[in-house]
């Protein structure tokens, strides 16, 4: 079966002041049917303006995708107009953005902004979409969800109005939920409880969902598959099994290094490891393998041409001279 998702050689740039910036430089990635897929990497890497292609939410100007496909169930989505992109957008496909407090309106109640999509998408009336809207604030445990309809979102905690993004990507039942950084600015305990009900209602509703982050802790908690990415590239691609036990790139070995590691605290005194320089600027990537600057393996080669995603074994794939 074709996967739910497949995207071929996306390359998303925008022009600025200080020249062409290549956000997204070459891409593929694929999500299969009821699967999650992590998507991780430093800031900087690409993997927000990846969803935005995704969702055809790229302002133009200064932005445009000016290479490849996005294939959602076998049509380009690259393709489409925009009118027919607006019935995907929220219904098919849905996206939690990543800061809540400012992706929700401040002049309309948390119940006026989550009906709206239900009367878009799926015809209904007022009354239905406010009823409708109630069930899933119950479905996402908002405490009092009667009441919650009618407060603004300065009125709720982060936490619940994360709750409200929630409940409003999952109002028209999507089969794909694009989560981009669902956790970041909640407290710990908070961040638990929105992981586990992600899960819940992944579970539940049988989507499927990409999650992006930078936290490898997360990552191992929900995800299936791993897709890491630097410098507006995927750099490799593994199961989260394999990508822990056997992470190939150098960057990813980072990654891996730099997460504190409780179950060694009491019997080892070992220096957390930190992954030397920043991420290039997208105006500005140095020639070759993009990580060569930071990387403690770098060889002639490195700095002359640029690596190609190869598989090693099946379903783990990675962009490095090394192999």
């Amino acid at each position: 079966m074709a996967p739910l998702l497949e995207i071929k050689g996306l390359k998303t740039y925008f022009s600025t002041d200080e020249g062409l910036v290549r956000a997204v430089d070459g891409v593929d990635l694929r999500i299969e049917r009821g699967e999650t897929l992590g998507v991780v990497g430093e800031s900087g890497c690409g993997k927000t303006v990846t969803a935005l292609s995704i969702m055809r939410l790229i302002p133009e100007p200064p932005g445009k995708i000016v290479e490849g496909q996005i294939l959602w169930e076998g049509r380009n989505l690259l393709d489409l107009p925009p009118a027919q992109m607006r019935k995907i957008r929220g219904k098919e496909i849905a996206m939690i953005f990543q800061e809540p407090m400012t992706s929700l309106n401040p002049v309309f109640t948390i119940g006026e902004q989550i009906a709206e999509a239900i009367r878009l998408h799926e015809g209904d009336n007022r009354r239905e979409a406010l009823k409708k809207t109630i069930e899933m604030l119950r479905l996402v445990h908002m405490p009092n969800p009667e009441r919650r309809v009618k407060e603004y979102p300065h009125q709720l905690s982060g936490g619940m109005r994360q709750r409200v993004m929630i409940a409003m990507a999952l109002s028209c039942h999507p089969k794909l939920l694009i989560a981009d950084e669902p956790t970041t600015a909640l407290d710990v305990t908070i961040q638990a409880q929105i992981l586990e009900l992600l899960n819940e209602l992944k579970a539940k509703l049988g989507m499927a969902v990409m999650l992006i982050t930078h936290d490898m802790g997360v990552i191992a908690e929900t995800a299936q598959r791993v897709v890491v990415m630097y410098a507006a590239k995927v750099v490799e691609e593994a199961s989260v099994t394999t990508l822990f036990k056997e992470p190939l790139h150098p960057y990813t070995q980072g990654l891996l290094n730099s997460v504190p590691r409780i179950d060694l605290a009491a019997t080892e005194r070992r220096r957390l490891q930190a992954i030397p320089g920043v991420v290039p600027r997208p105006a500005d990537f140095p020639p070759g393998c993009r990580f060569n600057p930071r990387c403690p393996h770098v060889m002639g080669v490195c700095v002359e041409k640029e690596p190609v995603l190869r598989e090693m074994k099946p379903g783990h794939k990675v962009s490095c001279w090394l192999y």
